[in-house]
């Protein structure tokens, strides 16, 4: 759910929350719904991906499969180690070989952030590049994919990226494939300062942005099965 939908939502309801006599509990609310909304003003606020790339900007072409299941082998049957991962194919056609930096996140709709590759045994990347051999015999894990993407088709490539499962409860999830692109921006924090009283810098980079939808009950977590709701290009 967007921030500013959030707040709206709460403030139709704060009058049946709380009884005339809560003045108190009014102002707290009243002073949280303000942080969100400042949130959400940020957020719409943000910078955007340059839809013509200033000289020097570059972006590298990218193919992806959507999410699949795998499973840890000697896993027991009843409490099995379940992962997810996308095979994404990179292309750099810029004409000369650029810098790779990969950072990719998966985040539900729960707003639990889960990084590529954590608590991923090697075992589970042995799996997928039995399971893909035909299609994918150059495969890699993300974390031995190197610091550098050479120009030309001949030096493309596949790439296995990999997360633990998530919340059996999330309905929709978010995979955020950042180090495609050397274009950044830089935003001001909105609270925090630094020692001059100035605000924090962020730095963003552009970032694609795959959405998914969840069909899954918790018991039946293999039968779980993903919605493509669309990509875009988002600063990160």
């Amino acid at each position: 759910m967007d921030l500013e939908i959030f707040v709206w939502l709460f403030a139709k309801r704060k009058n049946h929350i709380f009884s005339d006599g809560d003045d108190m509990m009014k102002r707290v609310f009243c002073g949280i719904a303000g942080i969100l909304a400042v949130a959400a003003c940020v957020c719409l606020a943000g910078p955007e991906p340059a839809i013509v790339p200033a000289p020097g900007q570059w972006t590298v072409n990218i193919e992806f499969t959507h999410p699949q299941q795998v499973v840890l082998p000697d896993s027991l049957d009843k409490h099995p180690t379940r992962f997810w991962y996308a095979i994404i194919t990179l292309t750099n056609n810029t004409g000369y070989d650029v810098d790779f930096y990969p950072k990719c996140d998966l985040m539900t709709d729960s707003f639990h952030v889960i990084a590529a590759g954590k608590f991923v045994p090697s075992s589970i990347f042995d799996q997928i590049k039995r399971r893909h051999r035909s299609r994918y015999p150059f495969l890699e894990p993300l974390y031995k994919a190197g610091n550098k993407i050479l120009e030309g088709v001949d030096n493309t490539k596949d790439i296995a990226v990999i997360w633990p499962d998530f919340d059996t409860q999330a309905k929709n999830i978010k995979l955020f494939i950042t180090g495609l692109s050397n274009e950044t921006a830089v935003v001001n924090h909105p609270v925090s300062k630094d020692q001059n009283g100035e605000p924090v810098k962020i730095f963003l980079r552009k970032t694609l942005e795959l959405n998914y939808a969840l069909r899954s009950d918790a018991a039946l977590r293999s039968n779980a099965s993903l919605i493509y709701k669309g990509k875009r290009w988002i600063m990160r």
